[in-house]
């Protein structure tokens, strides 16, 4: 450890010698010191000294300091969450994130419970494991499926709960093939066939809650959807023994998601790749980061004067957050992001095609994998057809600064200034597995058809 700053205090030395990693010393001393002196007005030092020093949670109270408006703590020059900032400090160097943690049950001022307390007790949290999703059991011979009514009245896997007080908005988005070229970007297949009802708009304006599917949406009218997830019947589904089936697994591929960009119906520049968990999508000009896609160094011939502006108003964009086989989006700009992500509809009862806004600040889990999984393992069962359309729930859309839907005047993706199409590559990868085992479509169709 380098030298410390003049007149440290012994506390603040003791604790100072429990620091993971290599962060910078003057920093954290100062996060320390600021942490000490809330903490001797409010007598929990003690405790958090008894806990740092036995690396352990057991036995140990909540060390609380008092939550500011936004929830965030300022060191020095640097601002973050503070259970965070301290959890990172003694006990994971490369925390990225809150979404990274989970509080004890104990806890009772744990950051999510948004008292006017936070606890800052690094070991009353825990890391956030990546659940392990079970292999999709595939049948060796598809002879069975769902019959014609059930498949016509009730083919998508959607609550019938929904939300209150949504505007419906053009359904124009939802009518083009599963393949699409560059100038049907925006366009997104239809989960649901047939008649569908119009998309929905909603706002979110709290980052740390989302309505609950629960309420009685107004103003959406002709919803035809299922009241609950279709299983197959005993009659359609014969028993199948170890020998019946082939499990096809999950795995994690090299890059776990890629990220194309778009001004309007123009495609810019390559395909970004990311590993890493954590990928900033932002308006500046780093050529060369990781964990980066700086949309600022990208040139197009194409560009008017509208896009220009609005990219200027592209900030800090984006964060996106891979932890425990969920996707979160966190706005970072002082302007909204809007978010179309059919997993995340589905999850709250929404129309496939809803558009969400996320406003500076706010974050909106937009991607399951567990959920996801279990659509899978259903769809296997009503053929190949079902299997293949769910395709569409591995790609999500979202705009910069404009908005498009009912709302505004801009009614597809594509008729906004600046967008990006994120791909989920593990869930592709096994889909495409699972399609491999299956085998062709139930329909064939003839150079003749």
């Amino acid at each position: 450890m380098s030298a410390l700053l003049p007149f440290t205090p012994p506390i603040v030395k003791r604790l100072l010698s429990f620091k993971k990693g290599d962060e910078e010393d003057k920093w954290s001393e100062k996060a320390v010191k600021s942490l000490v002196k809330k903490l001797k007005k409010s007598g929990g030092l003690t405790e958090l000294e008894k806990a740092v020093t036995s690396q352990s949670g057991a036995g140990t109270k909540c060390v609380t300091i008092p939550r500011s408006l936004d929830g965030r703590l300022q060191v020095s020059h640097r601002k973050g969450l503070p259970h965070v900032i301290y959890c990172r400090l003694w006990r994971w160097p490369d925390l990225q994130s809150h979404h990274e943690l989970k509080a004890h049950d104990v806890c009772e001022f744990a950051f999510t419970l948004k008292r006017d307390e936070v606890c800052v007790n690094p070991y009353h949290y825990e890391r956030v494991e990546t659940p392990v999703l079970p292999p999709v059991l595939v049948p060796r011979q598809l002879t069975f499926g769902v019959s014609s009514d059930q498949a016509s009245s009730c083919s998508s896997y959607l609550p019938s709960e929904k939300l209150r007080d949504l505007t419906p908005t053009s359904d124009d988005e939802y009518r083009s093939p599963p393949t699409v070229s560059v100038s049907q970007a925006s366009e997104i297949p239809v989960l649901i066939p047939g008649e569908t009802p119009p998309p929905v708009y909603t706002e979110f304006s709290d980052s740390m809650s989302v309505p609950s599917p629960g309420s009685v949406v107004s103003g959406v009218s002709g919803v035809d959807v299922c009241s609950t997830p279709i299983t197959p019947s005993p009659s359609s589904v014969p028993s199948m023994q170890d020998s019946d089936v082939e499990p096809v697994e999950y795995q994690e591929p090299p890059f776990w998601c890629s990220v194309a960009y778009y001004e309007m119906q123009n495609r810019v520049a390559e395909t970004f790749h990311t590993r890493l968990p954590c990928l900033t999508i932002d308006g500046f000009t780093d050529p060369s980061s990781a964990d980066r896609f700086c949309l600022g160094l990208l040139s197009n011939v194409h560009r008017d004067p509208a896009t220009e502006l609005t990219r200027r108003h592209i900030g800090k964009g984006v964060k996106l957050y891979y932890v425990g086989g969920e996707v979160f989006a966190e706005c970072l700009s002082d302007s909204a992001v809007f978010v179309q992500s059919p997993n995340c509809n589905q999850r709250y009862g929404w129309h496939p095609a809803t558009v969400c806004k996320i406003p500076s600040g706010c974050h909106l889990n937009i991607f399951n994998n567990q959920e996801f999984a279990q659509l899978l393992a259903q769809s296997v069962h009503r053929g190949f057809e079902a299997v293949y359309q769910l395709t569409r729930m591995c790609t999500i859309r979202m705009s910069f600064v404009k908005g498009w839907g009912a709302e505004y005047r801009r009614q597809t993706v594509t008729s906004t200034p600046c967008w990006i199409e994120i791909h989920l590559n593990g869930p592709l990868k096994w889909l495409d597995r699972v399609l491999a085992h299956m085998g062709s479509p139930q329909f064939q169709i003839g150079s003749k058809s």
